[in-house]
């Protein structure tokens, strides 16, 4: 004789209970992430995003650091050397406030900070990660330059020796952070290869300025690196190495250095863009159930039901596939066409989710008295950064062939 369980009810959110596979501590990192958002940063990220700017931003890192989510993935140097799923929660929640926000914490834990950490010496180590750690110094990471954005192997940055010292000249573009930034991770060419070196933003020659009228990622801090013969001692360059598994990174130098950095930060983007489509359809979710026209509820029509039936769908298979390639890092690692077949997707369907759900608001769509047009205009730059869907698709295309068809 079979006994039967009484079934989860449905909740509109978590109708697959994809919440169920996660541990008590991992609901608990999620809520205290969305707590603090929810007090401090969504209420004004609106403002920030219309200003283009984040007054606030060096006291927000600051907070970020005492919340414990700058290079929260990482063991030791201060950081909380929790897991990845932990990590990927985090980015979640901090894209359904905004992407501008996600990318500031991104960028100063999964490129700055992780660059440090897997390529830096324990000295390096030392003295930087720490205070990355507490948000009191702030990172940014210079890799992609004005000609050398998919291609960052022909990057014109160039350091060269003189005597015991380095001198680095070059140019770099759409760095987020860099006009607030205490330390820049520069990857230069050198006669040996490429190389990264960490750079004080105070050294001579080094200014960040930053870049105004973008339409996109308004609620962050975007500008330039711009070396000018800045001379700096031997022990700037990062020697190299890989991180204390040798599972998730590329490690060693050249081009394959940066390349792990970046595969780190898209492991969150993948996370995120889960955030901001969710922040979008809930939105859709709610205008159509409390707008009226023609007598009835939008969400009372077969059209509008149907979108958001479809967004419904995409958006809990990006949940889910976030939540597996999360379990697969904390397990037996993740290699990078994984990361690109999570990015590809993730970014593709969530930009997606928002289009419709602006549909849907009609006119009151492209206000910011809702959060869809703004998240629908910040996954244009989630979609292309750190990867653009071609460069994913041929990852997965010589992955799935064996073919490189990247030239």
């Amino acid at each position: 004789m079979s006994t039967q369980t009484a079934l989860p009810a449905f909740s509109a959110t978590d109708p697959l209970n994809i919440d169920l596979g996660y541990s008590d501590d991992e609901l608990a990192v999620r809520d205290s992430v969305r707590g603090f958002l929810t007090e401090h940063v969504t209420p004004q990220v609106a403002d920030w995003f219309e200003q283009g700017s984040i007054p606030i931003a060096r006291d927000l890192m600051k907070q970020f650091g005492d919340l414990g989510v700058l290079g929260m993935h990482l063991d030791g140097y201060g950081c909380g050397g929790s897991s990845a799923v932990h990590y990927g929660l985090a980015c979640l929640e901090l894209e359904a406030s905004d992407s501008g926000i996600r990318s500031m914490v991104s960028v100063q834990g999964s490129l700055a900070m992780f660059s440090i950490y897997n390529n830096g010496s324990e000295e390096q180590k030392q003295h930087w990660l720490p205070g990355m750690a507490a948000g009191t110094t702030i990172g940014c990471f210079g890799l992609t330059e004005p000609d050398a954005g998919s291609d960052p192997a022909s990057m014109k940055t160039r350091a060269r020796r003189d005597g015991s010292d380095w001198i680095l000249d070059g140019r770099k573009m759409w760095i987020t952070n860099s006009p607030i930034a205490d330390v820049a991770v520069v990857w230069a060419r050198t006669d040996e290869g490429i190389r990264g070196f960490i750079v004080p933003t105070d050294t001579p020659g080094v200014t960040t300025p930053e870049i105004k009228h973008k339409l996109s990622l308004r609620a962050s801090t975007t500008g330039e690196i711009v070396l000018d013969g800045v001379r700096l001692p031997a022990d700037a360059m990062m020697p190299g190495g890989v991180d204390g598994n040798g599972r998730n990174s590329y490690g060693g130098t050249g081009i394959k250095a940066p390349l792990a950095s970046l595969s780190e930060a898209r492991y969150g983007i993948l996370w995120g863009a889960v955030g901001a489509a969710r922040s979008a359809w809930v939105a859709a979710v709610d205008y159509a159930k409390a707008r009226t026209q023609f007598g009835r509820p939008l969400a009372g029509f077969q059209l509008t039901q149907a979108k958001i039936a479809d967004m419904g769908v995409e958006l809990q298979k990006a949940n889910l596939l976030a939540y597996h390639l999360g379990r697969l890092k904390d397990t037996v690692g993740l290699r990078p066409d994984q990361v690109s077949f999570g990015k590809l997707n993730n970014t593709r369907e969530a930009i997606e989710i928002c289009r419709t759900s602006r549909t849907i608001l009609g006119g009151n769509g492209i206000s910011l008295e809702f959060p869809v047009i703004r998240h629908m205009v910040n996954l244009e730059s989630v979609l292309t950064y750190e990867g653009t869907p071609e460069m994913h698709q041929l990852v997965l295309g010589q992955a799935f062939t064996g073919e490189n068809a990247f030239r």
